[in-house]
């Protein structure tokens, strides 16, 4: 589906919860379907699922964020994310609450202003996955 987008530019504070701010101002701008543009950040904390695990596992210490991507909608999303920590050794997976921001995170948020995503249960997945729909249906 085609679209035309528009961008948001945020800076989360040192102590923010990633998960957190990105819900809030996903709600305060009403984004429908969302998606992280870009990012340059460090964390005190990163809450990661690794992938075929059931829970989550928190690193402590300085981390500089590497990547964030994924799809944000008003019910939440769905983000990875890939830190490293202070000798360069990289860790990533699936982004849980309690992923603390240490110095900033600069994040540039875009969103496709005709469609509308949102998650519905898949029988081949077993998870919630992305449904995209037009907003002008």
């Amino acid at each position: 589906m085609m679209s035309s987008a528009r961008f948001f530019a945020l800076r989360l504070l040192p102590g923010d919860d990633l998960l957190a701010a990105l819900a809030a101002s996903v709600v305060q701008r009403e984004i429908k379907a969302g998606w992280i543009a870009g990012v340059v950040g460090s964390l005190s904390q990163a809450a990661l699922r690794f992938a075929g695990e059931l829970d989550s596992t928190q690193l402590t210490g300085a981390f500089e964020i590497i990547a964030l991507s994924g799809t944000l909608d008003v019910e939440g999303g769905h983000l990875h994310l890939s830190v490293a920590d202070a000798q360069g050794m990289m860790r990533g997976g699936h982004v849980m609450p309690g992923c603390i921001v240490r110095t900033t995170c600069e994040l540039i948020i875009g969103e496709l202003d005709e469609l509308t995503f949102t998650r519905e249960p898949c029988s081949l997945s077993g998870y919630d996955e992305l449904v995209i729909t037009s907003r002008n249906s």
